[in-house]
């Protein structure tokens, strides 16, 4: 079952900031003094009417300024050239697409006293398949692709990634509830799927020399050609096939899963309507996660108790009474206000 799909996109914009309200040096001061702290964490700024965490390092690509939040991941620097690199952020995406979001970084950047100098261009471009696939019927062998390299990534004798390509164009398909759980905490995926088990993820990630064969440089012409590159990918680049005695692998057949692929891609143009996400859902799931948690620290501490005062067994009541008594020895009311606002600003712009 095919739950949904969308692209993710970064890439250099060509703004310049002749004019801009943008004070260079004051944010050249702010993040020496983040970078100097013992322990440097980033700063709540507004620029733009929008908030964004300063964070006290530049990009490994030579920007000397990081912003971001729940939405943008913006590199930029004075006298850089293009000016900006923006990444969007997978919620956002999922939530407004990928023309709204673009446009949504031109306003910001006009608000600032900015102005295109040329189009932006496209560094790469991720286009995701989410499926709900109860049982995985294919291995590595079952994938005929133009690439020559390949790999797959395990967890306890259980496949959780097959990965084909490198550089230009990579294929993943993985295990994406795995991936959650291990790696990216973006549980918000299951209120958008209705499910929570057994889904995975179709992923190509294209790269500018790709893009460019198509004629896609800037977000205009990946709305229109998108199509095109995406039929290219999955019918011509790598497919993924049900195994037979055909010596030919080439003439084995379409895989049920890349059979749908296909058929969505053919409707992809077509799509222009983004689910609402619910944001207090989100929250939710994820206060019932933190409590999951807490719940299993509780036995710790009856069992600790329970060793310590050798009892056969104490009730939760007790042990919730055993963890506050160990709180209040820790609680600082001095810093308790500071140390929550400090989460409240991570919670809001994205960065839990």
């Amino acid at each position: 079952m095919q739950l949904n799909s969308r692209k993710h996109v970064s890439g250099n914009t060509g703004a310049i900031h002749y004019g801009s309200s943008l004070n260079f040096e004051q944010l050249a001061i702010e993040k020496e003094t983040l970078r100097q702290l013992k322990q440097p964490e980033p700063k709540v700024i507004n620029l733009g009417g929008m908030e964004f965490f300063l964070q006290p390092y530049g990009s490994s690509s030579g920007f000397p300024f990081v912003i971001s939040n729940q939405d943008f991941t913006i590199s930029f620097g004075e006298f850089n050239n293009p000016s900006f690199f923006v990444k969007f952020r997978s919620l956002a995406l999922w939530r407004e697409g990928t023309i709204a979001m673009h446009q949504r970084f031109m306003q910001w950047a006009e608000r600032l006293g900015m102005m295109p100098l040329k189009p932006e261009g496209l560094s790469r471009v991720d286009f995701s398949f989410d499926y709900h696939l109860p049982v995985i019927d294919f291995d590595e062998d079952n994938f005929v692709s133009l690439s020559t390299k390949d790999t797959q990534y395990r967890k306890g004798g259980k496949i959780q990634t097959f990965k084909l390509g490198e550089s230009d164009v990579v294929l993943r398909i993985y295990d994406k509830i795995a991936e959650i759980e291990e790696q990216s905490g973006k549980s918000w995926f299951f209120e958008l799927w209705g499910i929570a088990e057994n889904v995975w993820r179709v992923e190509w990630q294209v790269r500018k020399d790709i893009l460019k064969r198509f004629g896609i440089r800037t977000f205009a012409d990946l709305q229109d050609g998108q199509g095109d590159v995406l039929r290219y990918l999955v019918t011509e680049h790598s497919t993924l096939r049900e195994k037979t005695d055909d010596s030919n692998r080439s003439r084995w057949p379409l895989h049920p899963l890349w059979i749908d692929l296909e058929e969505q891609i053919q409707k992809l143009e077509c799509l222009g309507v983004y689910r609402e996400i619910d944001q207090q859902a989100i929250l939710n799931e994820r206060l019932m996660r933190m409590a999951i948690s807490m719940y299993g620290y509780l036995k710790r501490i009856a069992a600790v108790h329970c060793i310590q005062t050798e009892q056969p067994m104490i009730s939760d009541a007790e042990a919730m009474q055993r963890l506050e008594n160990l709180i209040s020895r820790v609680h600082e009311p001095m810093t308790w206000r500071t140390d929550v606002t400090k989460r409240i600003d991570s919670i809001r712009l994205g960065q839990w």
